[in-house]
């Protein structure tokens, strides 16, 4: 996949967001990994999810994103 960095949130198109979106919400790609493809640092798609998804929704999220990285070292 081609690197986007030199793109940042408010330059990205719908179908980037979507992309980081689906990628935030999986197990299997960390932040690292988004920041390497999407030059989005982790406050930055924090905040991206917080103004893209539902206030449940997103909280629901960090509050699985805290309590898998707390068990695992390596998790997102």
């Amino acid at each position: 996949m081609p690197s986007k960095k030199d793109k940042k949130d408010t330059s990205l198109s719908q179908g980037d967001v979507s992309d980081i979106i689906a990628m935030a919400l999986s197990d299997h790609a960390s932040f690292n990994h988004i920041q390497h493809v999407y030059g989005l640092s982790q406050d930055e798609v924090k905040t991206l999810m917080r103004t893209q998804l539902k206030r449940g929704s997103y909280e629901a999220w960090r509050r699985r994103v805290r309590v898998f990285s707390d068990r695992r070292a390596h998790y997102k």
